[in-house]
């Protein structure tokens, strides 16, 4: 699969941080609560949220239920799968 100048972008963009990295790999093939994500990563949940906010805003991850207060389900779209594959 040929990587667009978007994908090249927006792993970049991922790769600048470590938390970016960590949350997407914690997503990968997965859907999970914010706060499974916090365990599994090791961030602190008040940073979880703040994340996910960036990943959704550059469509790398979505909220399936995003109706309720507590207890949504984050996971990867099919952009953030292209990055997450392509991040190693």
């Amino acid at each position: 699969m040929e990587l667009t100048d978007e994908i090249l972008t927006e792993i970049s963009y991922v790769q600048m941080s470590k938390y970016r990295i960590k949350v997407m790999k914690s997503l990968d093939g997965d859907v999970k609560i914010p706060s499974v994500i916090s365990k599994d990563s090791g961030i602190k949940t008040n940073h979880i949220s703040k994340i996910l906010s960036e990943l959704k805003a550059h469509e790398l991850v979505e909220c399936i239920n995003p109706e309720v207060r507590k207890g949504r389900l984050y996971r990867l779209t099919d952009k953030g799968d292209i990055i997450i594959k392509n991040l190693e």
